[in-house]
Formats: structure tokens, sequence, C-alpha cells
């Protein structure tokens, strides 16, 4: 009987369950795990290779010796929750009582497990983007929610206005949002968001986002928070996180606002999950939120010259590509090369340039994957001693 169960439902959902009924492994796993064995450079998982701040790692270790290393509150610390409440106040103009509609969570995956699994019954819609974050898949499945997708096609990846308004109905319970967008690093537009919010009024649905690279924005590009949009404060929960801004990934501190009434139904599931984490973590992520603006900007600067660093090595090898307007990756496409299977190519790239990346089909299912078949996911929140190096390699691509 152990061979049935939720698992199976959250693996199938991730696009993880085999033809044997066992769950396999990630993608991102099986990459890490190439890289490890020829020593190619792994561009396939997105963390950073240097540290953040030095104000934030100096105020972890500070709290560490202060003795802050037991549990915090459910809610989360104070300073957290106060410092969260001035971000959103400073970037966005947005008012939040850090008292009742702030919940700080293990990182941005389980504050959406939390709101997931506390507003999604058997059988209920819950619409994202496609290509989407695995985890959607597989929490949505938990929740027993039934996962429609609207894709985003290479190399724009905007959703289509109408497509997007019409996939929206009375079946749908929770749309969410991931903008910036991660794999392609596509920033939705007000106009784009402004739909979501008219059809979400219309059809009683919650707003979820995830904007976890909301200040990884490069080019000038804006991040819109969907929460500033007239009618949305009221429906939209917002997701965000520490550790990509601060490369603190490892930290797990994430948090999400919105809502007194819909925070505390999500702290009545978050605190059956990591019930507290991260303590001498989140005072740090504080100080980090209060930071200049200036640390932001460079923080953005830094990624966007890595981003132009990779771009450089993939276009030498004739790999056309999507410049991103935010986050930590770049996607080619190598049918150019003569590879229209893009996982085919990942497996060998470590033979053919030293270098890993991930098939931007695991992010998609069905109709969609086969679409976003030759697509490969290069990570650029490198050091530039590492993106040079992989940018070299990668110039020595040639077609077979």
């Amino acid at each position: 009987m152990w061979r049935t169960g939720p698992w199976r439902r959250a693996a199938a959902g991730a696009g993880l369950l085999t033809d044997d009924g066992v769950p396999g492994t990630t993608i991102f796993a099986e990459m890490s795990a190439l890289a490890n064995a020829t020593g190619a450079i792994n561009l396939g998982q997105g963390f950073p290779d240097t540290d953040g701040p030095r104000e934030v790692l100096l105020a972890a270790q500070e709290a560490i010796a202060a003795g802050l290393n037991q549990y915090p509150p459910g809610r989360g610390t104070a300073v957290l929750r106060e410092a969260i409440a001035r971000h959103q106040r400073r970037w966005y103009g947005l008012e939040v009582d850090p008292d009742t509609e702030v919940l700080v969570t293990a990182g941005a995956t389980e504050a959406l497990a939390a709101v997931l699994l506390a507003f999604v019954d058997e059988g209920e819609e819950v619409l994202t983007l496609e290509p989407a974050y695995d985890a959607y898949g597989a929490i949505i499945a938990l929740a027993g929610g039934v996962h429609r997708t609207v894709p985003v096609d290479w190399p724009a990846f905007r959703p289509d206005a109408d497509r997007l308004r019409d996939a929206i109905t009375d079946r749908t319970r929770v749309i969410l949002l991931n903008t910036p967008h991660n794999p392609t690093g596509a920033v939705l537009d007000e106009a784009l968001l402004r739909v979501v919010v008219e059809a979400a009024e219309r059809h009683d649905a919650l707003i979820v986002t995830d904007e976890v690279y909301e200040h990884l924005v490069l080019d000038g590009a804006r991040h819109v928070p969907v929460a500033t949009l007239p009618g949305a404060r009221d429906r939209t929960i917002t997701i965000s996180s520490g550790g990509k801004t601060f490369s603190t990934t490892g930290w797990k501190i994430g948090w999400l606002t919105g809502p007194a009434e819909l925070v505390s139904s999500a702290l009545a599931v978050k605190q059956f999950l990591t019930y507290v984490n991260g303590a001498p973590f989140q005072p740090a992520i504080a100080v980090g939120l209060d930071l200049p603006d200036a640390v932001f900007a460079g923080i953005a600067a830094d990624l966007q010259a890595g981003r132009d660093l990779l771009l450089g090595g993939l276009e030498a090898a004739g790999l056309p590509v999507s410049s991103p307007a935010a986050g930590y990756f770049v996607i080619a496409d190598g049918a150019a090369l003569g590879f229209p299977d893009g996982a085919d190519l990942c497996r060998r790239l470590p033979e053919l340039a030293g270098v890993v990346g991930v098939p931007v089909s695991a992010f998609c299912r069905g109709e969609q994957a086969e679409r976003m078949r030759s697509l490969v996911r290069f990570a650029y929140c490198k050091s530039p001693a590492v993106l040079q190096e992989a940018s070299t390699r990668l110039a020595t691509l040639r077609p077979r």
C-alpha cells in the first residue's frame, strides 16, 4: 500500500513519476551529478557561487554570537517582519501590517506550499504559465488541485493576453504568477497583469505571485507587483525571499504578504510544515532589505554583466539566444547545432564543451514540452571568472 499515496501525485505533478511507478530524480540533480562526475562547469542549477553583501553575512554571524539560535516566533522575528513591511512601502508604495499581513517562511517554496495547501481543494484549478518552476506542479498535485497552464513561447516568452484571459474561468481557484519569470527571464508588463486582475475579479480567483527575482531586473526593465494594481490587493498573496537577491539561497528565508485573513489561513498550514526556521538568518535578511538603493542596483548590474558575458559565448557558438530581462538564466536553442533534443545536448555538453545546462522541456508538460524541446537553460549567477571560462568553452561548440 506504500506504493500509492499523495507522494505519487507530487512526483507525477513534477513530471518525476517513471514508467515503473517510482519517483525519479530531478533534472537538476542529474545535471549537477554529471557536472561533478566530469568536472564540467555547472550552469544548470540556479545558485550563486559568490557571497552576498558583507553587511548581511556579518549580521548573521553577530546574531549567532548573540545567541539567537532557538525557535523564532511563528510568524517570523519582528525585526524581519518590520523590514519586509518597510521594503514593500519603499519600493512599491504598498502598506502592510508587519504583525498581521506578513509571514516569514522557509524560503519561497514553503510559502507556495503553505498557500496552495491552504486554499486549493480537490479538483480545483490552479493556473500557471508554462514553462513553470517544477515545484508548482508538485505542490498543486499534493493539494489535489488541477494544474492548468498558458504557454509562453520562444523567444519573447510573453503569454497571449486573450489566451490568458480565456484560461481563467469559474473553476480557477488560484492564478499563480511568476514574475520575473523562471526559467525564461521574462518580466510581465502592467497591461498583462491588468488582464489577470480583471479576470480574477470576474471569476473570484485568488492571485498568488512568486516575485523572488524582483530586484534582479536588467536593462532598465520594471517589475510591477500585482498587488499594486487597482482591485488586486484584497485577493493577492505576494511571495518573495532573500536568497536570490542577497546570494544566500542556502539560508531559506522567504516570506509572504497579503490581507490579514489570507495570511492567517496560510499560517494555519505553514505552522505544521517547518513550524519556524533560520533564527539567526532572519535579522540578517532584515539588514539586507534596509540596504541603500545603490546596493540593489549593484547586484543587478553585476548580474547583467554576467549575463552579457555568457551570451557572448553562446552567440559565438552560433546558438540563437533570448536575452532575459531579469533573473538568473539565459535560454539558447540547441537546434542550431544539430541537437533538436535539449536533454540530449545537456547530457553531451560535458564532453563537447565542459559545461552543464538543463533542458527547458523539464519545466513543461505535453505539447509545450515538445515545443520547448530544443531549448537549454544556462545560469549566469556565477563569478566573472567562471562565466568567462564557460563562455570560452561554449564558443568552441560547432554544429554536428
